[in-house]
């Protein structure tokens, strides 16, 4: 039975010995295989001289002004670092929209302007776009100023004297070119666009007419 007993032991803290050590190590990385750190992907960003993100929008932007689109242009960083656009990358599509309204008292807020199959070696958008099909490819898609028939092409803010209304402008960057009309709706393009995005970026504006 000593025998046993002295047996025993020794194994017994052996084993939490190996517990305590496997509890106190590091865990693998996750990611790729193998455990190995996933590689950083760039991250796509936009900016404007228009008016600063958040800011609001200049009457020359606007529906009920001088109707321009707003120039952008298009950033791609790792970390803090400007780096190249993807390899994949071939489109750019922007869809702005009036976060504060509410269509037919639904969920839907208010599509003003859409562009798709903007070319993924642009360096953003320049002021004051044209309507319809554009020579580099752009497309204007669904928005306000694409009904009864009408070339499809920018609608600025337009929101009444009162509280500010949030106008955002969502710009994707994909790794197809869209086989679309520009007819097409809006749910269309997002279906279209699924699982193809490999970038994203926002940028708000703050618009209300004066009393």
């Amino acid at each position: 039975m000593n025998n046993l007993r002295h047996t025993l032991i020794p194994a017994v803290m052996a084993l939490s010995s190996c517990a305590i050590l496997m509890a106190q190590a590091p865990a693998a990385p996750k990611g790729g295989p193998g455990g190995a750190k996933a590689a950083p992907r760039p991250v796509l960003s936009v900016s404007s001289t228009a008016w600063p993100d958040g800011g609001e929008v200049p009457i020359q932007h606007a529906g009920r002004g001088g109707n321009k689109s707003p120039e952008f242009e298009f950033h791609w960083s790792l970390g803090t670092s400007p780096t190249s656009a993807p390899e994949s990358l071939q489109t750019y599509a922007v869809i702005f929209h009036d976060i504060e309204n509410s269509t037919n008292r639904t969920t839907t807020d208010t599509l003003h302007w859409s562009a798709f199959n903007i070319p993924g070696t642009a360096k953003g958008l320049p002021e004051g776009l044209g309507a319809g099909d554009l020579a580099d490819g752009t497309r204007n898609g669904p928005g306000i100023n694409g009904r009864g028939g009408n070339p499809s092409s920018y609608f600025g803010p337009g929101a009444g004297p009162g509280p500010f209304h949030h106008y955002v402008f969502e710009f994707y960057a994909l790794d197809t070119k869209l086989d679309l009309p520009a007819t097409t709706t809006r749910e269309d393009l997002i279906k279209a666009m699924d699982g193809h995005v490999i970038g994203k970026a926002a940028y708000v504006g703050r618009f209300h007419a004066v009393q």
